[in-house]
């Protein structure tokens, strides 16, 4: 019987990782299928279904199935969403392109930002406005919005993004306008911005309701045709997904504002990443997760996972806020990087190689999975470089083809840059590393973080072999890889307690609060947040969390400050003042602050797995495989053998297996479990993996030949 399993769902770009536990075991599974992009859901059933032929009745009897996804940000990205209009009051059709008049680099007379989600053509205006103060000066045009309705619907609109100025104070209008659509019968789905974002900033508010308008009936037909499939099946419970914040909820709230899950998917493997942290009792971790498509990398410091509501997705320059859209929902604060195990390697018209962001994905998939696919990837380097064994790879019944890999990467790489085969993939793992590396930087410095300060927690299928590298290039000496690596997202996901976020702007200064308002404004979030949690956990004890976003009076940024029990104005300002000296160094005493926006969190107490350390399988027979050592520059015999058999410590040169991964142990680097089962590797400083390099590694070049210690130029 399977009552009471839990399973995670992670369906990421390349593949869908499952990991099913056993709460009155403790015991742990996991799987790994193939994507299947077009219907995703197949890919998910395809998956279950295999779970299931080893355990009769899982579906009928397990409890809970907790889902995260990449088909918003995908959609995002992609531009594969529906078509979407956008109405709005006179005079403010174009504050979707009109943005906040911010240049992101004050010196480029020739910036760029991503064309708005919604073209001007379905840009629409009505006459009607209500005040900052939530009074009705102007009354919605009712008949101007019929019109507009039909027309929109007779050019094929699919989802309308409805964004009247003001509704955060006052949603009346937003509200008139949605039940004179429903009365119309139109075939329009629409968004409200003051159930989306109901908060100040109208490019913000305008943006995140267009991005919900954009995706959501894709993602309502993706999660109806699951939980349909789930049902004949046998599946009679909930399906539960992940929030870009953290949080668990209901697939009937995440079909209303998907705009939420944005980064469901990789959230997962950060959750898990810091909770393996304050197990292993490290401060601060950098969370390297990458997989087929991308990588991801999050700085979690104290603790505490980075949350953001300055997200922004689509940027036209990485590294330059402000070039992106804004998606205005929590979302924890990390970094993706076009690099996966997929990643398309190239040389581009000047002669210099380049990876990604284009993916081979899982369909047609690298070269080397012999499913219709011929450009080079990093899979491809990988299994060159002696990295991957065809033997030990399985995912989804992939068999590894050597020579596919060696004739893409000879044809792609190899001849147009004068090099052999091996040398081409130890510049196209070298060049993906550095990239990766570079990126991670990058994000540590815009937040004010020190990469060489954490621990870093390497997960995905290409994270524990490419985390070493890229640990050795940051400065970062210890490398945790947990149990279970290749599906850690799916592992977070179960880690994860239901939870929602609600807010409301009401702009006030503090010596303007009436005794009782706050309590009255939050009590109402609460008994929203409340709801949303209390449908996905019914029997479990709430707690809640209250936060108001500060500034002092005439200032155009916010603080985000916890509040405790006591609301009264001097304790409210005693608390920003805390925060503001926190972030500045200095406080005023002749400014008045001033609320802008409340917060409230709602959290179900829930239990999910931990970290344990597992019985070690039995000693295996001592194994080698050539692999190439990128200090040497050349292939050397590394180590091979299986996680579960780790007992004492390994030195490197070494390739340690894993269900779904594979952890490149580098020369000079030392690996032991720790108490919860993940494996602890200290690495050596550059200087010392330098000196511990052969020195027969500078007789295997050729003086025409590029040295593979020095990354490649970007």
């Amino acid at each position: 019987m399977s009552a009471g399993l839990r399973i995670g769902c992670d369906v990421g770009g390349s593949f869908t990782d499952f990991l099913l536990f056993d709460p009155a075991t403790g015991a742990v599974e996991t799987l790994k299928v193939p994507t299947t992009p077009e219907a995703p859901e197949q890919g998910v059933m395809a998956g279950l279904a295999e779970l299931a032929a080893a355990r009769p009745g899982l579906l009928e009897g397990m409890e809970t199935l907790i889902h995260g996804t990449t088909l918003v940000i995908n959609a995002i990205i992609e531009r594969k969403g529906a078509e979407t209009a956008l109405i709005t009051n006179a005079g403010f059709r174009d504050v979707l392109e009109t943005r906040r008049e911010i240049r992101y680099d004050i010196y480029d007379i020739r910036q760029a930002f991503p064309a708005p989600i919604v073209p001007r053509r379905l840009r629409r205006e009505v006459a009607g406005r209500i005040g900052h103060d939530g009074q009705e000066f102007e009354p919605l045009d009712a008949d101007g919005l019929r019109d507009v309705l039909r027309d929109l619907a007779g050019q094929g609109v699919a989802s309308v993004a409805l964004c009247l100025l003001h509704s955060y104070a006052n949603p009346a209008q937003e509200r008139q306008a949605a039940a004179i659509a429903a009365e119309m019968d139109l075939p329009l789905d629409l968004s409200l911005s003051s159930d989306v974002l109901p908060e100040v900033q109208e490019f913000e508010r305008f943006s995140t309701t267009a991005l919900n308008a954009y995706v959501r009936p894709k993602v309502d037909r993706y999660l109806g045709a699951l939980e349909g499939a789930l049902a004949d099946a046998g599946y009679a419970h909930p399906l539960f997904l992940m929030q870009s914040g953290g949080g668990v909820i209901g697939a009937q709230t995440a079909r209303q504002a998907p705009v939420r899950l944005a980064e469901s998917g990789p959230v997962g493997g950060v959750l898990a990443a810091g909770r393996l942290g304050q197990a292993a009792g490290a401060d601060d971790i950098l969370a390297f997760d990458m997989g087929g498509t991308t990588a991801k990398a999050c700085l979690i410091r104290d603790g505490e996972l980075p949350i953001t509501r300055a997200y922004e997705v689509d940027r036209v320059h990485r590294f330059k806020r402000g070039s992106g859209t804004p998606l205005a929902v929590p979302t924890v604060d990390l970094i993706e990087i076009g690099a996966g195990g997929g990643s398309i390697a190239q040389v581009d018209a000047l002669g210099l190689l380049r990876i990604g962001p284009e993916s081979a994905a899982s369909d047609p998939g690298p070269a080397c999975f012999g499913r219709g696919g011929t450009r080079a990837t990093i899979t491809d380097a990988n299994l060159v470089l002696g990295y991957l064994d065809p033997a030990e790879f399985r995912a989804g019944g992939i068999i590894l083809d050597v020579e596919a890999a060696r004739a893409a990467i000879a044809r792609d790489v190899a001849a147009l840059l004068g090099l052999d085969v091996d040398l081409a993939a130890a510049a196209i793992v070298a060049m993906v590393d550095e990239n990766m590396a570079q990126a991670a930087r990058m994000y540590a410095a815009e937040h004010g973080g020190d990469p060489a300060r954490a621990a870093m927690v390497a997960c995905g299928g290409g994270g524990p072999l490419h985390g070493a590298a890229v640990a050795r290039k940051l400065g970062i000496t210890r490398l945790m890889v947990p149990e279970a690596a290749g599906v850690f997202s799916a592992l977070g996901f179960l880690m994860a307690t239901p939870s929602f976020e609600v807010a409301r702007s009401r702009p006030a200064r503090l010596d303007a609060l009436t005794p009782g308002a706050l309590e009255d404004e939050f009590a109402a979030l609460a008994a929203e947040a409340d709801a949303v949690v209390g449908a996905v956990a019914p029997r479990a004890p709430l707690t809640r969390r209250r936060y108001a976003e500060m500034r002092y009076a005439g200032q155009g940024h916010q603080l985000r400050v916890r509040l405790q029990d006591d609301l009264s104005a001097p304790a409210i300002a005693a608390a920003f003042a805390a925060a503001y000296d926190a972030a500045y160094g200095y406080t005023y005493d002749d400014l008045v602050p001033e609320i802008v926006t409340l917060r409230l969190v709602s959290e179900a107490a829930q239990e999910g797995p931990g970290f344990a350390a597992a019985t070690a399988g039995p000693a295996p027979a001592p194994r080698w495989r050539r692999a190439w050592d990128p200090l040497a520059g050349q292939m050397v015999d590394h180590q091979v053998l299986p996680f579960d058999a780790v007992t004492g410590e390994v030195t490197g040169p070494a390739l340690i297996g894993q269900s779904g991964t594979t952890i490149l142990l580098p020369a000079g680097a030392r690996a032991r479990k720790g108490p919860g089962g993940w494996l602890d590797i200290t690495l050596p400083d550059p200087a010392e993996a330098e000196a511990t390099a052969p020195a027969a590694a500078t007789q295997t070049r050729s003086a025409s030949r590029p040295d593979p210690r020095k990354e490649p130029a970007t």
